[in-house]
Formats: C-alpha cells, structure tokens, sequence
C-alpha cells in the first residue's frame, strides 16, 4: 500500500464476516468465481449451476425472497445484488435489497401485477422497475451492459447481457460485484469476497475506464474507505488521482451527499488521510491544511492530521462532523510567528473567524441543508472560545447560542474531541467539556435563566417603566439578564422591575 493514500500508521482492516466459517481463504484469486458455502468454498465456471450443500443463509428480507419466487415463477433467473451482499456478509446494517433478473422489465411488471404488487416504471430506459409491496420498494433490474458514458454519470444506452456475470461485469467495485440467491449462494466473479477479507477496495476491471463512465464512484471510493475502513487499492486510487477532474461533471447534491456520508462514517481518520489529495477537487480548502504544521506545545500534528482526529473523536452526526471538519479551516490563513527565548511560536489568533467564512463559502458552493448553514457557523465560531467549568459561564454561553441547548451539547463534543486530538497533555480537557456537559443538565433541572426569554419580566414590563418601543428596551432586558446570571438579581418580577428602573433613571 503506497504512503500516497494511506496513513503509514495503520494497515488493512482484515475483515470478519457475520459468519466467520464462510471466510475465503487467501488463495482466491480475483479471475475466479467463486459459490461462498457455509463452512467452505465451491469454486464453478460463469453460469454453471450450484448445488451440493445448502448456502449461507444471509437476512434476506420476506418481500425481497417473495420478488425472487415471483421472478422464477415467471420463468426468469433473479440475483440479490450489490450493497445488500456486502452487507449481510459484513453484518452491517441491511437497508435495500436490488435485484437483478434476466426478464426484460416489462415481463417483470406484468409478472407483478399479476401478484397484486404495484410498479413504477423508475428507470425503464436502462431497464429498472421499482416493484411495491405494503410500502415497501424494491428495484429490479433487467441483466444488462452499458454502452458509453458521453455525460461521465449515465450510460447513453444499455443491452440486455446474457447471464448474471456480465451483469456484474459493469458494477463499480469488487466488493459491490457480488450476487446472492437463497437456493444458490454467493457469486463471485472478481474477487469481491477476498478484497473484503483484505480489507482492500478495488474496481472492477480497468479503474480509469469505470472512473470515467461514472466519476461520482471516485467519491464513493473515499466513502466506501470511511465508512468500511478499507485501503484503495493502488492502480485503483492512482484511476482516482488521475480522474478526479472529472468530478466537475457531478451534480453538486450527488457531490454534497457523498461527502456528508464520507464525513460521518467510522473511520473517517484514515479516509481523510489517504484521500485528502482527491477531495481537494471538490474541497480545496483541505489543500492549505495538508502539511501546514502547528509549531506550539499545544499540538503534535498538522493541521489536518488535527482535523480528522476531531471529526473521528466526534459523534457521527452530520451537525457535529461537518463543525468538526471546519473548525480549524482558517488557521492556515491566520498564522504567523513569534519569536520567543524558547524559539519561534505559531499563533492563530482570529482562526475561527475565517474558518466560519470558509464554511460558509463550502456550505453556500453546495447544496448543504439551510439548518446546517444555520447551525454549523456558531459552532465553529465558538469551538476555541474558553468556557469555565462553572454555571454563570454556561449560561453565558448558552445565551450566545440563543438557548439552544442542543447546539451547547454539540459544542461540548467538538471541545472534547479538540482536546483528544491535541498534545497529550491537553488530553484532561475532555473532561472538561464532559463537566460542562453535567453544567448544562443541572442548570436546566435548576430552571436557571439563560436567555432573556426566562426572565420574570419582559418587555411590555419595560415599556410599562416609560420606556419607548426600540432599542432600549432590549439593552435593558439584556442588563437584566446579566445581573440574574451574575445573581446580582434574583429572576424575581419585583425586583428585575426595581433593576430595570433603576437602570432606565441611570440612563436619563
């Protein structure tokens, strides 16, 4: 595995099926295809039937082993295929099952009609129904190979294949090339079973050819790396290097849906560090962080090493991943030296700023959800702010996020895994941010004020004292609340009154 896209400390993820006697063994050779038995391997040649023992039974789902009866009861052959097999041999969760057949679609319709399913005609022009039963879709598609890609995202033109192997021919990735039938096992025709015990992705066939029928699987590469912890391949990712420019063809909702699943899968550390030089092209901001070094006692790593320990460290949610991702953006841009007895110190005073302005190009260049583009800046924008482990100074900091209580908690995750990621020293941090996590809940069972909006007065009550509608009204709620946080004031409607007057006399 070259150092190019791989992080020289970690090594490939061997990996342990659901069912562990269904393992490969390491003589698997990618040309073969291969029937995965439960508790061995049954090595046959493209179309061959298989029989002999019983196969591993994988989760299939009722609706999907009922669409395969339905099929054959027609006459057809039918294949689970894709992301499901993976899958259920890794025992991740399954969320939808494919299928592909050798029935034309419109024999398939009629054969789910006649079963009293619903159809709809999704993607007829290359050969996909979607068939529905209770709710519940599958999509079928009919054996097919693809002719050229003139848009680098879709085939002009399908032909129906002959067998479920050619049909494989076309998929992306080895690992993605697998199909499953109840009644007749696993098949293999690429290798995809020995990559997963490796831990190694790569395409199917030549890279550069299937990078340039459909660029948006260089993305799904990096996310295939994250989610999965796998190393690309090297011919594969040198395919991914060499055709990222053709991302610039993908539709920035596919680019923005690829990245936010990218950032929020579990090894995303080393997905960030290995396919940083291919992200670049659609995240160019990552380029000034790579290798741009923080020369203080505080940090032992670049900058972006830093960031992909935040983004690993963080809950796996999209709010908490994508503050993590920008926190530190703007600290190439802010840097500068000081020279001192002990040697030149790196500062990055005012790096949040720009990371929030950095953020905000990326979240506004693609499609990112208006919540996100609401909530990620102040997050981003407070992630360096100092919070005292005491409760006026999370109120004050739960007021600055408009009382959002859950936008306080995310804050506290991004703090706590800025910490982690830091010099060891810095480690203690963490438990911190945990305390003021423990703040937050005891001052919200306490019913403790933290936003004007919790005051026993309000401002009708202000106005009530003779002061006009407008501005003023609102610096002396502010004071009010100031004077309760600081418990000069007692929350009490009496006396926030006498306050107020008093501050409104003092103002005259």
């Amino acid at each position: 595995m070259t150092a190019a896209h791989r992080n020289p400390n970690t090594s490939p993820r061997p990996y342990r099926f659901s069912n562990d006697a269904s393992r490969p063994s390491d003589a698997t050779k990618p040309d073969e295809t291969v029937a995965v038995r439960a508790g061995r391997e049954n090595k046959f040649a493209p179309g061959e039937a298989i029989r002999d023992d019983l196969p591993q039974a994988l989760p299939l789902p009722l609706a999907a082993h009922d669409a395969l009866e339905i099929i054959e009861e027609a006459r057809g052959e039918a294949w689970c295929v894709g992301g499901f097999v993976r899958d259920a041999l890794l025992g991740r969760p399954i969320h939808d099952v494919d299928i592909a057949t050798s029935l034309p679609w419109p024999a398939v319709q009629e054969a789910f009609r006649d079963a009293g399913w619903g159809t709809v005609e999704t993607g007829v022009a290359h050969g996909t129904l979607t068939v529905v039963r209770d709710g519940e879709p599958l999509e079928i598609t009919t054996y097919r190979t693809d002719g050229t890609y003139s848009d680098g995202r879709h085939p002009d033109s399908v032909t129906q294949a002959s067998s479920i192997e050619e049909d494989l021919k076309r998929r992306d990735f080895t690992i993605n090339a697998l199909a499953y039938h109840p009644a007749r096992g696993i098949i293999d025709p690429f290798g995809g079973v020995a990559d997963m015990e490796r831990g190694v992705l790569r395409s199917v066939g030549d890279p550069t050819t299937r990078f340039s029928e459909d660029a948006l699987r260089i993305l799904r590469a990096c996310r295939f790396a994250s989610q999965l912890g796998v190393a690309i391949d090297p011919a594969t990712f040198e395919a991914m290097i060499a055709c990222k420019n053709l991302l610039r063809q993908v539709s920035g909702e596919r680019v923005y849906r690829e990245l936010e699943r990218f950032v929020c899968g579990d090894y995303v550390h080393d997905a960030l560090m290995a396919c940083v030089d291919v992200l670049a092209f659609v995240l160019p901001e990552l380029v000034a962080m790579k290798g741009c070094a923080q020369v203080t006692k505080y940090h032992i790593y670049d900058v972006l090493e830093h960031t992909a320990w935040v983004v690993q460290r963080t809950p796996p949610e999209p709010l908490q991943r994508w503050s993590a991702l920008f926190h530190d953006m703007g600290k190439p841009a802010a840097a500068f030296f000081e020279e001192t007895d002990e040697g030149p110190v790196e500062h990055f005073y005012g790096h949040a700023a720009v990371s929030v302005s950095l953020a905000c190009g990326i979240m506004h260049r693609l499609p990112f959800p208006a919540w996100l583009r609401r909530d990620v800046p102040p997050l981003v924008r407070a992630h360096d702010d100092v919070v005292p482990p005491n409760a006026r100074a999370v109120r004050r900091m739960l007021g600055r996020l408009g009382g959002r209580t859950d936008l306080f908690a995310a804050l506290c995750d991004i703090k706590r895994a800025d910490a982690l990621a830091q010099a060891p020293f810095c480690a203690p941090r963490a438990d911190a941010a945990d305390e003021l996590r423990a703040l937050m809940e005891q001052i919200l069972e306490e019913e403790a004020a933290f936003t004007v909006k919790h005051l026993a007065i309000n401002g009708c009550d202000i106005m009530a004292l003779g002061v006009a509608a407008g501005p003023e009204v609102g610096r002396l709620l502010d004071a009010c609340l100031d004077a309760v946080i600081d418990e000069r004031v007692p929350n009490e409607r009496e006396e926030l009154l006498a306050f107020a007057e008093e501050l409104r006399k003092e103002a005259s």
